[in-house]
């Protein structure tokens, strides 16, 4: 004989099942936060910084970057030559802005200040500023 199962019966299946699915979607559900938030911590750690806030140290010029900006010299004073004008040298470029200088100063400053009342030693003002404008894009 083949068992008949009714309304009732199907029911009391379902309910008894019922606190597994429950557990183990509870289960799988923390499983999940917790690696979403072990696998994105770096991300949060960065909001709100970036090269204006100065909250990290400058990068250094590495010896990549500076014989990259030779070579970008070298072949725009082969155009120059190919056009008939001077060559450039990297002291041809100037300094920089004094309204520039002067604002980088005081954010130098400020930040001095606040290492200061934060009871850590205080920063080298004029390598700082000397730092932060050789350091600027563009």
């Amino acid at each position: 004989m083949v068992p008949v199962l009714t309304a009732a019966g199907q029911s009391s299946e379902v309910q008894d099942a019922l606190p597994i699915v429950i557990v183990a979607v509870v289960v799988a559900a923390g499983l999940v936060g917790v690696a979403a938030m072990l696998l994105s911590r770096g991300p949060y750690d960065r909001i709100g910084r970036s090269g204006l806030t100065f909250d990290s140290e400058p990068e250094g010029v590495d010896a990549d970057s500076s014989r990259e900006a030779q070579e970008m010299l070298a072949a725009s004073n082969a155009r120059r030559a190919a056009k008939g004008l001077a060559p450039r040298a990297l002291a041809d470029f100037g300094a920089p802005d004094p309204a520039l200088e002067a604002e980088v100063r005081a954010f130098v400053l400020a930040r001095n200040e606040r290492l200061i009342a934060r009871g850590k030693p205080p920063l080298d003002v004029e390598a700082e500023v000397e730092g932060r404008l050789r350091s600027q894009d563009g």
